[in-house]
């Protein structure tokens, strides 16, 4: 196997892989906007808890893949401003990976500690 990044390794896997940038994000219309664009999700998305959750376990709408990798970067800012968003939104995560578990293109969440969560160079503020 050659080198690669996350996103060639996933991809010749047949993986789908969407980075979801937090940064900057302080509050739940914010987080749904991102959610939205990062994700592309369908228009009938209506930007609130119940509707991602139904987008998330339920990738019908997606195209078709073995599996997903969502990699959330820059989450710690929304974390402390929106403590119970940020709270739901690893709810509706967890669920959506569970309800997939097994089946053919299953999410699967990561939420990065490092990196793009540390400063605009990726090295510690």
């Amino acid at each position: 196997m050659t080198d690669g990044t996350l996103a060639d390794v996933l991809a010749a896997a047949g993986w789908a892989h969407v980075r979801l940038d937090l940064t900057g994000v302080t509050g739940k219309a914010a987080f749904m906007d991102r959610c939205a664009r990062a994700l592309d999700l369908p228009d009938w998305f209506g930007r609130n808890w119940d509707a991602l959750a139904d987008c998330l376990g339920d990738l019908s709408w997606a195209p078709p893949a073995r599996g997903r990798l969502l990699v959330v970067t820059g989450w710690r800012e929304f974390a402390r401003a929106a403590p119970r968003d940020w709270g739901i939104a690893q709810e509706v995560f967890s669920e959506a990976t569970d309800h997939g578990r097994g089946t053919a293109g299953a999410l699967q969440v990561v939420l990065a500690l490092g990196g793009f969560d540390d400063g605009p160079t990726g090295r510690p503020g």
